[in-house]
């Protein structure tokens, strides 16, 4: 499984690496639009206040947050955010890429983005589905049928 080698954390830095390479190796496209920088700011908050919503639902019903070993989850985590989606920290992850992206202001970075949410619904999230449905059986697909994947 390539999400071990690359867990979600290092994808997002790896995407962090290559929107910042874009920017630096070809200046003359990037975009100077004052309010990139607005935009950069809700994505960074958006993104940080998911997560953290995240991590605290995972908190409080004392299960994993490792995304290596979703087989080691404790207890099926359906409240709080992950009424919205069943993703809410890889959807702050991509909501902080957007950030950076914005940030820099190069439009490329939006391949980037694209390239790390196709990453992660792949080779990440499509595991971490089959682990659970085998951990947590009827309750995760009734989950399933009724919470988005992303949003």
């Amino acid at each position: 499984m390539l999400t071990k080698l690359i867990p979600p954390p290092v994808a997002l830095l790896i995407g962090i690496a290559l929107a910042y390479a874009l920017a630096a190796g070809w200046p003359s496209a990037t975009l100077d639009w004052p309010w990139l920088h607005w935009l950069a700011w809700a994505f960074f908050i958006t993104g940080g206040m998911l997560m953290l919503a995240a991590v605290f639902s995972l908190w409080q019903a004392h299960t994993t947050i490792n995304p290596i070993h979703p087989e080691r989850s404790r207890h099926l985590v359906t409240s709080g955010i992950y009424r919205l989606s069943r993703n809410p920290i890889y959807l702050g992850d991509a909501l902080l890429l957007a950030g950076v992206v914005s940030w820099f202001g190069h439009p490329a970075g939006l391949v980037v983005i694209g390239a790390f949410v196709w990453f992660l619904d792949r080779l990440q999230v499509r595991g971490e589905e089959r682990a659970l449905t085998q951990r947590f059986g009827a309750g995760y697909s009734a989950y399933r049928a009724r919470t988005r994947r992303w949003i």
